[in-house]
This record gives structure tokens, sequence and C-alpha cells, in this order.
């Protein structure tokens, strides 16, 4: 049976495949937009500030150029102690971050937005992840970084793959935020858009 069409066109504001792998398991049709924003952290700004931030900003930037669609725009954020940790981009930064993270428990906060710029829409949300990481030798964190090479990942901390064996524990009420987009929240928006999820 085919999805009733909907209301507007949904557009994802963003590159990371991982989203887009999430959002496509809703089987509702999308596109996708390269949001152009400056995802530089401001000064005193707390990590899930920056997170609904520049998820916000990412749905505002595309929906600029697409204002009768519906967009989406996510941004993750890992909290270590209340300072932010962003996507590592290189095997050096991801060695430090997981070195600062081993035994500890670090807050993944990942920001959704939905925004529509013909009807003045805007709804966020924010979801909490609480993950428990084990106390790390040096040779685990290289066998692991070789192998994932998990450069694009908020944290280095690819759960979905060879990172889950980095963890004690995942505490969370919307399983796939750890991975980028909380489906389960991002649905309430959508229904609250007029879209029908299933």
């Amino acid at each position: 049976m085919e999805s009733p069409p909907l209301p507007r066109p949904l557009i994802l504001g963003s590159t990371s495949r991982y989203r887009h792998e999430l959002l496509s398991r809703l089987g509702l049709p999308f596109q996708v937009a390269a949001p152009d924003v400056d995802e530089t952290p401001r000064a005193g700004e707390t990590p899930r500030t920056l997170a609904l931030r520049l998820a916000r900003a990412k749905a505002h930037a595309v929906a600029q150029m697409h204002p009768q669609a519906l967009v989406l725009g996510s941004d993750q954020v890992a909290d270590l102690n209340g300072t932010p940790l962003g996507k590592p981009g290189n095997h050096e930064k991801a060695l430090a971050q997981l070195r600062q993270m081993s035994g500890h428990q670090v807050v993944f906060h990942t920001a959704i937005a939905l925004v529509c710029h013909a009807t003045g829409l805007e709804k966020t949300d924010v979801v909490q992840v609480n993950v428990q990481f084990r106390v790390l030798q040096e040779a685990e964190i290289e066998r692991y970084l070789r192998a994932e090479q998990p450069y694009d990942c908020a944290g280095s901390a690819k759960s979905e793959g060879m990172g889950i064996s980095l963890l004690e524990a995942i505490q969370s009420d919307d399983p796939t935020a750890l991975i980028g987009l909380p489906l389960i929240r991002t649905c309430a928006l959508l229904r609250s858009a007029g879209v029908v999820v299933p």
C-alpha cells in the first residue's frame, strides 16, 4: 500500500549518510539539500544549546532556498562534563576524544528542527542519550579507529558499528538518536505538521 501524499515536499537539510538512511526507514519521499552553516560553537554555549541552534540554522538555511517545503534539520553534539565534542575529522582528534571519554559518561544531544518558511512553521526537539564508556586501553582505541574510521561521527563513537564495543551502557527513550536522527521524535514532529506516518 502506498503512503498518502505529503502535504508539502519534505527535504532533509543534511549531507549525513546516517541521517539519510534513518529517514529512509519511514518510507516517505524526501529530497536532500546541503545546508551552508558555520558549526563553530559560540563562547559559553552549552552542548545542548549548540545542537539545537545548529539544527535550526540548518533547517532555515535550506528553507530559504525551498520556502514551500517542510525542511528537517538535525545536529548532534557530544557533551563531556559540559565540553562540546563534535566530529573529529581526523585520526588524531578522534584519538584525543576517545582518550578523554574513556571511563566517563558522555551525554549526546541530538536536536531536530522542522521548518516551513511559507507557513511560518518551526518545531524543535532535543533528545538526550547517556552513554557510559568503558575504561579504554590505547591499543583498543587504535584498533577501533583503524577499522571504523569514525571521523564524521560526533564524539568518534559509531554505536551502530564497532563503536558499541567501547561502551558499557546506553540510556535513551529514542534508540536511533545516538546514530544521528531520533526517529520517534521526528515522527511526532512530522505528524504535527500534517504528514501521515506511517
